[in-house]
């Protein structure tokens, strides 16, 4: 079916999606600024020292266990099911609720990256045969055309 379509509608179609790409992606980036959405989270035992003061980073954001999301053992597990743990200037070692695991999203990226790269490959090679299967098909019609 694609193979009916002339190259100047082909380049056209092509442009089009170029263009609706970049138009989305400009609305997208106005609309969601950075710091347009607000982040609340969840503070074991209602201290808020990280507020208020300086803190270190003790442990990166991590997802909770399956034990602690189902027993709330943690109240910080329940809304995103992940936690970071902090220390205050003063002493205080608190956990906080976080949005995202950094590792999590790495691994995600690159295995959507890697299913791309397969279904390229894929179509390439799928067009491939199906445009070697048409030559021939069009060769042992010429051929019988001539013969006949």
């Amino acid at each position: 079916m694609i193979e009916n379509l002339s190259k100047k509608r082909m380049v056209f179609g092509i442009s089009c999606l170029i263009l609706l790409t970049i138009v989305v992606l400009i609305i997208e980036s106005k609309w969601m600024k950075a710091g347009s959405r607000r982040q609340e989270f969840v503070i074991e035992n209602n201290s808020t020292c990280w507020m208020r003061e300086s803190y270190d980073v003790i442990k990166d954001c991590h997802p909770c266990t399956a034990f602690e999301i189902a027993s709330k053992s943690q109240g910080v597990c329940v809304h995103t099911h992940n936690k970071e743990v902090l220390k205050c200037i003063g002493g205080e070692i608190v956990t906080r609720s976080c949005d995202r695991v950094a590792w999590v999203d790495e691994r995600h990226y690159w295995s959507f990256q890697i299913s791309l790269t397969i279904i390229g490959t894929l179509s390439a090679a799928i067009s491939f045969l199906r445009q070697k299967t048409l030559n021939r098909r069009t060769m042992l019609k010429i051929q019988r055309e001539l013969g006949a």
